[in-house]
């Protein structure tokens, strides 16, 4: 599956990427491979990155990418990122790795949004626990009212114990549904919850890499 996702990476970058561009970077193994992929880009000193973790921002600067000043960004020409999980409608759960509210950001200011992600990724609906990103002063008050509307919500915790706290320093609570429904509408139910500050379902993308086992991958455009 890896040389799958090593050609999909490839080939997203001949695509998708040209001089003078401002390109964003999520988070996970995918976009390290990628990063590896854009190094061998000619003109790759012309190219700004915004990334979304200090794991991809350090991975970027090991091979001389020139990193944007993060807080500085309007519009990027084409985000690269991986997903959780992406439904037959091409939703995603997105937020493993704890990057969902700077993802969802990215993801907002793109003019393309260009998805990779091995062929198990791809489900029927989404199952998944959700990460919901919240502010630690809301804490117990979210545990019971996320189970109020029929969520079953967990504090990510790291190996021995302690909380998980992501790089804007708040906490995640991983939250199980029997059934999510409509995404987009949930999206916006969770969102108006005070102290919820982002949520790891996501609605949009234009292109989608299936990568499969035999190495090879499909190409998605999903019509919307």
């Amino acid at each position: 599956m890896k040389s799958a996702l090593c050609n999909s990476a490839k080939d997203a970058v001949k695509r998708f990427v040209t001089a003078n561009q401002v390109v964003g970077l999520g988070s996970g193994s995918t976009m390290t491979i990628l990063v590896r992929e854009l190094a061998n880009l000619p003109y790759k000193r012309s190219v700004e990155f915004v990334t979304t973790s200090i794991q991809i921002k350090i991975e970027a600067e090991k091979v001389g990418l020139k990193i944007a000043d993060e807080s500085n960004f309007v519009d990027i020409d084409v985000v690269f990122d991986g997903a959780d999980q992406i439904d037959s409608d091409f939703n995603m759960i997105k937020g493993g790795g704890g990057a969902l509210l700077r993802e969802k950001v990215l993801i907002s200011a793109a003019n393309k949004v260009v998805i990779l992600a091995d062929d198990t990724k791809f489900v029927k609906r989404l199952t998944q626990p959700v990460p919901i990103e919240i502010h630690k002063f809301a804490r117990s008050f979210l545990l019971k009212r996320l189970k109020e509307i029929g969520g079953s919500p967990k504090l990510r915790t790291m190996d021995k114990g302690y909380p998980y706290v992501t790089e804007n320093g708040n906490i995640v609570l991983d939250t199980s549904f029997n059934s999510i429904g409509n995404v987009r509408n949930k999206e916006i139910e969770l969102k108006n919850i005070p102290g919820v500050l982002e949520v790891g379902l996501f609605t949009r993308a234009n292109i989608y890499y299936k990568a499969k086992n035999d190495g090879s991958f499909e190409i998605i455009q999903p019509n919307r």
